[in-house]
């Protein structure tokens, strides 16, 4: 008899122990987010002397590597290894979102953001940015977690793929992006040929939980004012660029 109660305390505390850490409140997330340069930044029936050189030069895929440090309240995404590299290439030079700084606090749904367009920084404090995401039954895996998937618009008409995993509790994500059920593992956005998806976690003592605070340097703003400035600054530029120009800075 005393067996069995051992072996059901043993069975209990197993169950126990498995259901705290079963769901994830904490840690930090590296994602890797990678940009077809060409498909960018050229039409395809682009094949002009200079845009040949460029992409002779240049990589066709750029990568870059941000991290997601995060609580059940808050997350901190900030750029993460390599990213004081200099980048090889003027053309794009990092591009705009590359030094993106965003801190949002679930908890009373602001936002505070540190955006460099082109020579200006901006710091913008806003509302949690409001999407309309409709869930779909695909899923797949994402650094170990089962990740389920959902769509959304933003500027009107541009696609965003998303998914994300109830296993980590913080609604949140990278860039600007959070408001689904878990933690959004995996941005596709085909309109920028550019896709943000994580590969690893790591949990983290409470001690790190205090790096996760908001930025305080830039030229105060919120995101129309900043959409504003950058409107009138490239309003002499082509249609194409100007409208990616507006998605980018919408991240």
């Amino acid at each position: 008899m005393k067996k069995y109660f051992l072996l059901a305390c043993f069975v209990s505390s197993s169950l126990i122990v498995f259901a705290q850490t079963k769901f994830i409140s904490s840690g930090k997330i590296e994602f890797e987010r990678k940009t077809n340069v060409y498909r960018l930044y050229f039409s395809d029936d682009e094949n002009d002397s200079w845009t040949e050189l460029f992409k002779k030069n240049t990589p066709q895929f750029k990568v870059d590597y941000f991290d997601l440090t995060f609580t059940k309240e808050k997350s901190l995404y900030l750029p993460g290894r390599d990213a004081d590299v200099p980048k090889k290439n003027t053309f794009y030079g990092g591009g705009m979102a590359s030094d993106n700084i965003v801190y949002k606090n679930l908890q009373n749904q602001t936002t505070i953001s540190n955006k460099q367009i082109y020579e200006s920084k901006f710091l913008l404090t806003d509302s949690l940015r409001h999407v309309d995401w409709k869930m779909l039954n695909e899923t797949r895996s994402i650094a170990g977690f089962e990740c389920r998937k959902a769509v959304a618009r933003i500027c009107d008409s541009v696609v965003v793929v998303a998914f994300y995993t109830d296993e980590i509790v913080c609604s949140s994500g990278p860039e600007s992006f959070s408001g689904l059920p878990g933690m959004i593992l995996e941005i596709a956005i085909p309109r920028l040929y550019t896709t943000w998806v994580a590969t690893k976690l790591q949990l983290i003592e409470s001690s790190d939980e205090k790096t996760i605070t908001p930025p305080t340097k830039g030229k105060k703003a919120n995101q129309k004012e900043m959409a504003e400035k950058l409107d009138a600054a490239i309003k002499d530029w082509g249609e194409k660029y100007r409208a990616r120009s507006v998605w980018l800075s919408s991240l």
